[in-house]
């Protein structure tokens, strides 16, 4: 790398203008997981986050890893589903070394089919499962059933009219649990400094600006900010007629009840009840583009609550022992916002994944890092931050 990292030892974390060879900012699910493959490559890495770590969307309740649908199969489909797969190692290997627990389980997911029509899509999709789900000696299945097999209250019977679906290859992760594992891992780094409290507020050429005034020069520079990153990157180049990406709220809740933390979770039109471990069950999530207050709750997670008591009687008299609200970020065009800009290639965006960021972070990781390494990177076209670029160009 180009610099190595001189940072002065202060209470800050910072004194003047320093030099890094990779700047991270933002230290949610994304820049977490960037600083751990950064730190194993030997690259000296500063990691910024304008808060806490990991307290923003990352730092939620669900925790649902969902495959795509197995239908009309992509290379973006493809991709989501290798990362998955890979990020049962990633865990198993994170645990091992911090001792920690991420509160991993592929426990599948039940999906209850209200209405006929609904139980002839799902049967092509068994089909399609069958090519498409698989994986060297592993396949999985999107199997659908009379009733459930986990008897007539999980899910609740009413809700399954026609039948359900199993699905054998969902799985679930404490977000707090897996945030946290990165975390403590990276506090034993060699390579990563962590510097909490401090945010970047602009980026021109090869330094960064900070909201406190201060600045940093760096080699390269990984935009990891959430929401926050869009009018980052959008800076870096020409005036674009829209925004490459937007905030969504998402509320949800946390209830204590006697569940098995092997039940498979459940999903039912928007819906998503996840069991974790202990006997906490986190209920979610709403998807709102339009919101006066980000942070704070409101009836929609109320009435999330009752659907979800509705679907598992078991949850009828938890009790409700958190309510969370967040801003996720959400691209132009939904999918992972990551690669180098057109304009500045030694800024690079790692961003976007609206509702998959936690099954695919780790592999968008090593392709931002491919990117700071000059290697190519080797991800569906979409993906790429140009083509979002292009997107955004033409809603001219």
């Amino acid at each position: 790398m180009e610099w190595a990292m001189a940072i002065a030892d202060n209470a800050s974390g910072l004194a003047g203008q320093s030099r890094v060879a990779l700047l991270i900012a933002g230290g949610g699910i994304m820049g977490l997981w960037a600083a751990l493959k950064a730190d194993r490559l030997g690259i000296d890495t500063l990691i910024l986050d304008e808060g806490a770590l990991a307290s923003g969307a990352s730092g939620g309740l669900l925790g649902a890893l969902m495959p795509h649908m197995p239908d009309k199969w992509s290379d973006k489909k493809q991709y989501q589903f290798d990362s998955l797969l890979m990020l049962e190692d990633e865990v198993r290997a994170l645990e091992a070394e911090t001792e920690l627990s991420a509160g991993y389980r592929r426990c599948g997911r039940l999906i209850p089919l209200p209405k006929p029509h609904l139980r002839t899509i799902a049967e092509r999709h068994e089909r399609e499962a069958l090519v498409n789900w698989r994986a060297g000696g592993r396949s999985f299945l999107w199997e659908t059933l009379d009733t459930s097999p986990f008897g007539p209250a999980w899910p609740v019977a009413s809700s399954c009219g026609a039948g359900l679906v199993r699905d054998t290859f969902a799985a679930r992760i404490s977000p707090r649990g897996l945030t946290g594992m990165l975390v403590a891992r990276l506090r034993r780094s060699r390579h990563v400094r962590i510097v909490e409290g401090r945010g970047v507020e602009s980026i021109e050429g090869r330094t960064a600006r900070l909201v406190d005034g201060g600045s940093i020069a760096f080699g390269h520079c990984i935009v990891a900010a959430g929401y926050k990153s869009f009018p980052l990157l959008e800076a870096l180049g020409p005036a674009l007629p829209c925004p490459l990406g937007q905030p969504v709220k998402g509320q949800a809740a946390l209830l204590k009840a006697d569940i098995d933390a092997d039940l498979p979770l459940l999903y039912l039109d928007g819906l998503y009840v996840v069991p974790h471990e202990d006997g906490f069950t986190a209920i979610g999530s709403t998807s709102e583009g339009q919101f006066a207050e980000p942070f704070s709750t409101d009836q929609q997670v109320e009435d999330l609550v009752e659907r979800a008591r509705a679907l598992a009687p078991a949850l009828r008299s938890a009790e409700v022992v958190e309510r969370w609200a967040g801003l996720r970020p959400k691209a132009i065009d939904r999918d992972p916002m990551v690669g180098p800009h057109p304009d500045n290639s030694r800024v690079i965006a790692l961003t976007g994944g609206f509702k998959v960021s936690f099954g695919m972070a780790h592999r968008l990781a090593d392709e931002a890092l491919a990117a700071v390494e000059g290697r190519s990177i080797a991800m569906p076209e979409g993906f790429h931050l140009r083509s979002h670029i292009d997107v955004a160009t033409r809603k001219a």
